[in-house]
């Protein structure tokens, strides 16, 4: 595979502890999602989408329509996006985003995660120049031409698509998730997608071992960890 990208299901928990922060963060996103777009699922793509990788990853019911009707009240938590970046162990490019009601909390705390790895955050902008923001698509199909094609008639703007082993990802800027996803479940009857996120992708990757890989595997749990923390994308190769 030509460009790697950190499927979600990558950190999922495996202790009952951790799965309840998982669901949290899905509650949190299906929330924002439903505040921000209405909580009819047809007619808020954004939401359909995020119920569709919960179910995926395995998020009860409840803890979706939980979200769905805190949204539905109006009231509720007041969360704000927030994104740090910095260089962790090895020296690895490392871009942190959070939903937070409370940002000088959030940031401290990611803060700290990086101190105690001997590591510093930085300003906004210093590692993310090196990453692309797609949207990313991975389904099963035969035929990467009749996907390119459609995507092109739907007038995509295509970052890159691959074809490996029945498996069809594609690649498009983040502002075209939307479009892209229509596009291919228009074209496509009953398509199923295992991938339908937006990602921040590395453009080089940085090779870590010994020391520094265990470090840095210590600090994506302390990350992970962290009530806030969505998502942690990162250029490590361990």
């Amino acid at each position: 595979m030509g460009r790697a990208y950190q499927n979600r299901k990558e950190s999922m928990a495996k202790t009952s502890d951790m799965k309840a922060k998982v669901y949290s963060k899905y509650g949190r996103e299906i929330y924002m999602c439903a505040k921000a777009g209405g909580i009819d699922p047809d007619g808020n793509l954004s939401l359909r989408s995020m119920i569709d990788r919960a179910k995926k990853d395995q998020v009860p019911s409840h803890v979706i329509d939980k979200a769905i009707d805190k949204a539905k009240g109006g009231g509720g938590e007041d969360y704000s996006t927030a994104r740090y970046e910095g260089f962790g162990p090895g020296n690895a490019m490392v871009i942190v985003e959070c939903l937070t009601d409370n940002p000088n909390r959030t940031f401290g705390d990611v803060r700290q995660c990086f101190t105690k790895t001997k590591t510093k955050i930085g300003t906004q902008g210093s590692v993310s120049h090196m990453f692309d923001h797609n949207a990313i698509f991975v389904f099963k199909h035969d035929d990467e031409e009749a996907v390119l094609e459609t995507l092109m008639m739907a007038d995509v703007d295509v970052a890159d698509i691959e074809n490996e082993d029945g498996m069809i990802t594609v690649f498009a800027p983040h502002t075209e998730f939307s479009k892209t996803r229509t596009a291919l479940t228009e074209a496509f009857e009953g398509i199923e997608f295992e991938v339908e996120e937006i990602q921040f992708i590395a453009q080089a990757p940085a090779p870590i071992s010994g020391e520094d890989a265990e470090t840095f595997q210590k600090f994506l749990d302390m990350l992970n960890f962290l009530d806030d923390v969505q998502n942690v994308y990162h250029n490590a190769e361990l």
